[in-house]
């Protein structure tokens, strides 16, 4: 019998999720006995946030009633009308489609799969969520980043973008509040996008997934709800906003000139099918998210914007640290001084049990250094973590740098 290894698909050579790679690591240290202290997963229910029970017993009660079937491949009739309700209400017209799918990142996999061919592209925030470079590896596609502008707040950089743009070119992602940066783009911004969408030809990706999680009064703008004629795939779903990652419900909203957009939402479509289904009783805690009680979003928030505050207090008292105040989701993206964040992440673990994401896993400017943080532990976590940060930078300094 051959020993030979069985060879994998190159296109999986260059697949990156930092976010969950970093735990491969954070798990052999903690089989160590190290207290681990965990900052790297936006994932409320790790910590002291808890799903709405009324979603709860829409599932429960879907489930009983034996809707434990396949559905409709877009959908439930109820989860669709309700995204249809709530995307009027953020003033997105001209919808052309709906779909509901497998969490928020099957929405914009299909949608990019359906989209782009090999050696095509995408024009990505850096940073930016990785599952976008993830999905652009799997389909061969290269690489384009356009950089977000630390000094103005993490806004978009348009001369950056207007530069990268080429007749490979297909779509303009924007995340909005961004991940990892928590910043928010201003209408402005937003409106200088559309423009360069419609001059050459391409959709936009509206990744907006944490658009009730704004700070401190201000207004979130879906970018769809500027110009009626733009054509704009709007994401989001239950996981940020209604406390539920683990249902794995999301959706895609289609807006925009129709017949510009006929054979694309067909060729969407067509995945949609073949996948079958999403979750169907999942499925009906849609519109109780969208059309019932947000009660657990205000005491989200003031957790949040408390544990927001604590952070940038803390990470200020650090030299070699720097943070651009979050404006909303539950991320914070400090910039640190060292010459490789993913090596000092990986130290700093080893040596203090904290888990944090390397800049690097998410994009960053050729020469800068930062780690992305989730501001959703207790305040008594966040004091914690941030003391060992502060004690370790001197020694890893120190010692590598």
């Amino acid at each position: 019998m051959s020993l030979n290894q069985i060879r994998p698909a190159h296109r999986t050579n260059e697949v990156k999720y930092a976010i969950r790679d970093i735990t491969v690591l954070a798990n052999q240290v903690a089989k160590t006995g190290k207290e681990m202290l965990y900052l790297n997963i936006g994932d409320p229910n790790v910590y002291d946030h808890e799903t709405p029970r009324h979603l709860i017993d829409a599932i429960y009660k879907a489930m009983l009633e034996n809707q434990n079937g396949y559905a409709p491949s877009s959908g439930i009739k109820s989860a669709v009308e309700a995204i249809e309700r709530d995307a009027h209400k953020k003033g997105i017209e001209n919808i052309r489609d709906i779909f509901v799918t497998t969490g928020a990142s099957e929405a914009i996999e299909l949608c990019v799969t359906a989209l782009a061919d090999s050696g095509e592209n995408i024009l990505l925030p850096n940073p930016g969520y990785p599952l976008y470079s993830a999905i652009q590896s799997k389909l061969e596609m290269y690489e384009n980043p356009y950089y977000l502008d630390e000094s103005n707040g993490w806004q978009p950089d348009i001369d950056d973008i207007k530069s990268k743009i080429n007749d490979k070119t297909r779509a303009i992602v924007i995340i909005n509040p961004n991940n990892p940066t928590g910043s928010i783009c201003k209408e402005d911004t937003l409106r200088q996008l559309i423009d360069i969408a419609l001059e050459h030809d391409l959709i936009i990706f509206a990744d907006e997934i944490y658009d009730k999680q704004i700070f401190n009064g201000k207004k979130h703008i879906s970018i769809a709800s500027l110009n009626k004629e733009a054509p704009v795939i709007t994401f989001s779903g239950l996981s940020k906003n209604y406390i539920a990652p683990g249902f794995r419900i999301g959706w895609g909203i289609v807006s925009g000139t129709g017949k510009k957009l006929e054979q694309y939402v067909e060729a969407i479509n067509k995945l949609l099918r073949a996948r079958i289904c999403a979750n169907h009783p999942g499925q009906f805690a849609i519109a109780p998210a969208l059309d019932g009680d947000h009660s657990h979003l205000t005491l989200l928030l003031e957790k949040l914007e408390r544990r927001r505050d604590i952070t940038m207090k803390m990470l200020a008292t650090i030299p070699g640290i720097s943070l651009v105040e979050p404006e909303g989701s539950f991320y914070a993206f400090p910039s640190i001084d060292v010459k490789n964040d993913w090596h000092f992440t990986e130290e700093l673990m080893k040596e203090t049990g904290v888990v944090i994401v390397p800049g690097q896993g998410f994009g960053q400017k050729p020469g800068s250094s930062h780690f992305r943080i989730v501001i959703l532990p207790t305040e008594e976590t966040l004091t914690k973590a941030f003391k060992l940060i502060s004690e370790y930078l001197d020694v890893y300094k120190g010692k590598f740098e």
